[in-house]
């Protein structure tokens, strides 16, 4: 186990907090030109810095989120969620000038999906303020790539902020939308990284390569301690100074992957955080994003756990 006295947060998430709104199955009315109809319809909580503390805070852990949303609608419904399930929104940033974002995502029968997103993903105008890290075992830098994380000067400061303290480093990557930022503008950065987790796309896209293993090696060499492709339903594969190492996935009948790459992170942050092996974590990663798919939304399935919210 780790030592906790000095530290006032298990973990620190910074990222994009959003609202998802996800249409499940679509086909078209044979009868009605330009209608539609839809299994489901439903608003969700959406955005890795939120998803990842929420399923943080129900797995027991002392978590702050970090975000910044316009004085909207969305906005407050995406705090009052944090809030309903005991994550620390201090950190939180509400703004007039922003939008808070609306992704609409497309959700196939067979649970694969893909999103729409506007403009308010920019978040023109809100960074992080790097003393909000503080007090955390574990710093994770939600959707790494994409705004409020994608100027590499900002990004530095959050990582020494968070070394300077002596937190664990943990990055979930994202497919930029706008602003385009690659491995080399944040070369310094990397090697203070302890964990990073992209997904077998965004790896893809940041490295080049089309075998997960090149693509593991790439992040290493760039100085990433452990890299973690995920890469859905065939599971994931890990790098380390010990090498290559491929897990397969748990076997679940999925409605949705919306936010399984956030529940995997969540996953692993709590064993980091129990002291288990870069293996261990993985594991437990793997057990989180598949229970998650089984429902709609990212955090759907703490829904069911937890009828009162």
């Amino acid at each position: 186990m780790l030592e906790d006295e000095k530290y006032t947060f298990d973990v620190v998430c910074a990222g994009q907090a959003l609202i998802d709104c996800i249409v499940r199955g679509k086909e078209e009315d044979a009868c009605r030109k330009h209608v539609y109809r839809a299994e489901s319809i439903a608003l969700n909580i959406g955005g890795d810095a939120i998803n990842e503390a929420i399923v943080l805070s129900h797995l027991g852990r002392r978590v702050k989120a970090v975000f910044g949303v316009g004085e909207d609608l969305a906005g407050q419904l995406v705090r009052d969620t944090a809030e309903r399930y005991n994550v620390d929104i201090s950190g939180t940033t509400m703004d007039p000038g922003l939008v808070t974002p609306i992704a609409n995502l497309h959700v196939a029968l067979d649970g694969s999906r893909y999103s729409l997103n506007s403009e308010a993903t920019k978040l023109e105008g809100y960074r992080v303020d790097p003393g909000l890290l503080s007090g955390a075992r574990v710093v994770s830098l939600a959707s790494l790539f994409r705004a409020p994380l994608d100027q590499a000067e900002d990004i530095l400061r959050l990582v020494k902020q968070a070394k300077e303290q002596k937190s664990i480093v943990c990055a979930d990557t994202k497919l930029p939308t706008y602003q385009k930022l690659g491995l080399d503008d944040i070369r310094e950065i990397l090697p203070m990284v302890d964990y990073i987790f992209p997904n077998a796309d965004e790896a893809a896209f940041f490295t080049g390569k089309r075998d997960l293993y090149s693509m593991a090696r790439v992040f290493f060499d760039y100085g990433v301690r452990h890299v973690v492709i995920k890469n859905g339903a065939q599971g994931c594969a890990i790098f380390d100074e010990n090498g290559y190492f491929n897990f397969p996935a748990k076997a679940v009948k999925a409605v949705d992957t919306t936010g399984a790459g956030d529940n995997f992170a969540a996953g692993f942050i709590h064993g980091i955080l129990d002291g288990c092996s870069f293996k261990e974590c993985c594991e437990i990663g793997i057990e989180t994003a598949a229970e998650s798919v089984k429902y709609m939304g990212a955090i759907g399935w703490l829904k069911q756990e937890c009828g009162s919210h």
